[in-house]
C-alpha cells in the first residue's frame, strides 16, 4: 500500500481510481469540472470512509503556499492543505495567534475544519469556529467565497467536504500568547463527577485522561495562559490529585520525547495547545478513534454512565480523553447550540473487537443526545442523527443546491445525508 492508498490509521482502503495533486487553484478547478466523483483529501486522519470516493481522490497539500497575515482585520487567510504547525511559528512571529489548537498539529487547517475538530477550554470553540471566511470550487468548477454573515456560511464551515473542495481560509487571530503546562496524576474520580465544571474550568485548556479503571483518574493536563492567575506555580497536590515529577505522555508508561514541554516550562502557545510535537509523528496509527459530545451539564451524567462499562472499554482502549468545547452555530458542528464535552475513546488497531463496545458506548451516551465526531469510528444510526441536529434537513437542502449532480457524493454522505 502507498500512503495514498491507506488513511493515517490503515483500516481505511480509499477506494478511488487516481490521486490528484493539483499545483494551481486552475488545474483543481480542471480537475474538479472534469470528473463525475471527486472527494478533498486532507492528512487522512480520519478513521472512517468520510473522505473515500469511488472517482478521484483531490489532495490540496499541493497548492500554493499562503500565509496572509491581515493585523488591522485580525485575521490570517491560509491555503486549505497546510497543516496548522506549518504555518503556527509564523503567526506567532508576527505577533499574533489562534484561539486554539488541538492534540496534533498534523492536521490540515480545511480537514479539521470540516469535520469539527476541536481543542479544549470552556470558553474556546472549535477549530472551525474561527473560520471567518472560506474559498470554494464547487462542482462545476466554478469558485466561491462564503463569509461570515452570509445566509449559507453556517452550514458550509463543517461541510464534511459535501458542497466543494476548500482551497484557502481566513481565520480569526488574536495577540500571541505564551502557555505553561502542568501535568497532575490520579485526580480522585468522585473530585471530578462532583465539580466537572471546576476541574475542566481549572485552566485555559484542560484534558483529562483516563483509561476507565477503577480508581483514580490517570492524568489532568492543565494549560495556562502566562499572566493568569495561578500560571506561574502550582501546587504539589490539587484537588487530591499530585503533580507529575516528569514529563508524561498521555498513554501510562509511554515516553513522553514526542510531547510538547510541560512542568511549567512557558513557551508559545502553538509549542504548547497541543499535546504532541510537529517535529515528531505521535505514533504510527495503530490505534482507532472515537468520540462523542454531550452537553456540558450533562457531563457527569455521562461520566458515571461510561464508568459503569468500564470492564468492556478498558481491554479495547489504550486511553480517553475528555474535553470541553464551547457552543457554535454552526449548522453539523458537534457543539451545535451548547456548549460540550467530548469524551474521546483512543481504540487498540482491531475493528472487530472495538465495534461492539462503540454499540455499547452509544447506547450508555444516548439519553444524553450524545453526537459522534464525524470523521472517527460510530455506528450511531442516520435516523438518529437527524433528531441531534437541528439544521440537518438545511444542510441537505444546501448539499443539494450547491452540487445538484452529486458530484462530492460518497457512500458515507449518501447513507448520512440521503435527501
Amino acid at each position: 500500500m502507498t500512503p495514498a492508498e491507506i488513511n493515517w490509521a490503515g483500516n481505511i482502503t480509499f477506494g478511488a481510481r487516481r490521486l490528484c495533486v493539483p499545483r494551481s487553484v486552475r488545474e483543481l478547478r480542471e480537475t474538479v469540472a472534469a470528473s463525475d466523483a471527486v472527494r478533498a483529501l486532507g492528512t487522512r486522519h480520519s478513521f472512517n470512509t468520510v473522505a473515500d470516493t469511488p472517482g478521484d481522490l483531490v489532495s490540496v497539500a499541493g497548492l500554493p503556499r499562503v500565509v496572509d497575515i491581515d493585523p488591522v482585520g485580525r485575521t490570517v487567510t491560509v491555503s486549505a492543505g497546510l497543516r496548522f504547525g506549518e504555518f503556527a511559528a509564523e503567526l506567532h512571529e508576527r505577533g499574533f495567534a489562534l484561539h486554539n489548537l488541538g492534540s496534533l498539529p498534523h492536521i490540515s487547517a480545511a480537514g479539521a475544519c470540516a469535520t469539527g475538530t476541536h481543542g479544549s477550554g470552556v470558553g474556546n470553540r472549535s477549530l472551525a469556529g474561527a473560520v471567518r471566511a472560506l474559498d470554494l470550487v464547487t462542482a462545476d468548477g466554478g469558485t466561491r467565497t462564503l463569509r461570515r454573515g452570509d445566509a449559507d456560511y453556517a452550514g458550509a464551515v463543517v461541510s464534511l467536504g459535501a458542497l466543494g473542495v476548500a482551497t484557502a481560509l481566513t481565520l480569526d487571530i488574536v495577540p500571541a500568547f505564551d502557555v505553561r503546562q502542568w501535568v497532575y496524576e490520579d485526580l480522585p474520580e468522585e473530585t471530578l463527577t462532583a465539580g466537572f465544571d471546576e476541574v475542566m474550568s481549572a485552566a485555559y485548556s484542560v484534558s483529562v485522561f483516563t483509561d476507565w479503571s477503577p480508581g483514580p483518574v490517570g492524568q489532568v493536563w492543565l494549560k495556562q495562559r502566562v499572566g493568569d492567575e495561578g500560571a506561574r506555580w502550582m501546587p504539589a497536590e490539587w484537588r487530591g490529585a499530585r503533580l507529575a515529577d516528569g514529563p508524561r505522555h498521555p498513554i501510562p508508561g509511554v515516553p513522553a520525547g514526542n510531547c510538547t514541554r510541560q512542568q511549567g516550562v512557558p513557551g508559545p502557545w502553538h509549542r504548547r495547545l497541543p499535546h504532541f510535537r510537529l517535529e515528531f509523528t505521535p505514533s504510527n496509527g495503530d490505534e482507532l478513534q472515537s468520540e462523542y459530545f454531550v452537553a456540558r451539564q450533562d457531563a457527569a451524567a455521562a461520566y458515571e454512565a461510561l464508568a459503569r462499562l468500564r470492564e468492556r472499554i478498558s481491554p479495547v482502549l489504550q486511553v480517553s480523553e475528555i474535553r470541553s468545547v464551547a457552543g457554535d452555530d454552526l449548522w453539523l458542528s458537534p457543539a451545535y447550540g451548547r456548549d460540550s464535552v467530548a469524551f474521546h475513546f483512543t481504540w487498540v488497531p482491531d475493528a472487530e473487537a472495538v465495534a461492539p463496545v462503540v454499540a455499547e458506548v452509544e447506547e450508555a451516551l444516548a439519553p444524553f443526545g450524545a453526537r459522534p465526531h464525524w470523521g472517527k469510528v460510530f455506528s450511531t444510526a442516520p435516523e438518529v442523527l437527524r433528531t441531534l441536529y437541528a439544521r440537518y434537513e438545511d444542510f441537505e437542502r444546501l448539499m443539494a443546491r450547491y452540487d445538484p449532480s452529486g458530484t462530492f457524493r460518497n457512500a458515507f454522505l449518501d447513507r448520512h445525508f440521503p435527501g
